[in-house]
């Protein structure tokens, strides 16, 4: 987005995510901020524009929302923006999701499908939902580029032992080896939602 010619700050409770992202965009000028979500403080006004993506259903929204609403300018919008893999509709994420299972069951990311995002009520006396959209798209993966995605699933990456990670990984690597050729696309969607403050 940062091609569109914003200004643009970024924040993320992790700092090893920043650490990524100031790789990913050295030649962009974008501020970084190491700070939970319900955290932020930026001035009132300071905003035309708040995203969110892949990450609302995280938030505390009572603490969230009233931030948003002070810090963005008049008529100034929330996007929220999701996309996921359909394990029932593609074969190769769902023989992935399956192994996933098979290491963490209680992992809360599985058996995705198309759905509008949903925006939780605290949203609805400030803001007003004025665009969503729901769409499918293929994104070309390897063997090694699917597995490092699925490996960094919440379910994996962030739940897992090393050694279990690596367990997880050896097998996933043989299952991609019996189903899938070097390289193939994984059928995604994508949601969108668009609240203007009012």
């Amino acid at each position: 987005m940062y091609q569109y010619g914003a200004k643009w700050r970024a924040t993320d409770i992790s700092g090893n995510q920043i650490e990524q992202a100031k790789i990913l965009s050295k030649d962009m000028d974008i501020d970084y901020y190491v700070v939970p979500t319900e955290d932020i403080s930026f001035s009132d006004n300071s905003f035309d524009v708040i995203t969110a993506c892949q990450c609302f259903w995280y938030f505390n929204h009572e603490i969230v929302m009233p931030k948003f609403y002070r810090m963005l300018k008049k008529e100034g919008k929330i996007l929220v923006l999701y996309m996921a893999w359909l394990p029932f509709e593609d074969k190769i994420a769902g023989a992935s999701e399956k192994l996933v299972l098979k290491y963490s069951p209680n992992w809360s990311g599985a058996g995705e499908t198309i759905h509008q995002i949903d925006i939780p009520d605290c949203y609805k006396e400030n803001f007003e939902l004025v665009h969503h959209e729901e769409f499918t798209v293929r994104i070309p993966f390897t063997h090694e580029s699917w597995n490092g995605r699925m490996k960094a699933c919440r379910g994996i990456g962030a739940s897992l032992t090393e050694k279990e990670i690596s367990m997880w990984e050896q097998e996933h690597r043989t299952l991609l080896e019996h189903i899938a050729p070097n390289e193939f696309d994984i059928l995604h969607y994508g949601a969108i939602a668009e609240l203007k403050k009012r």
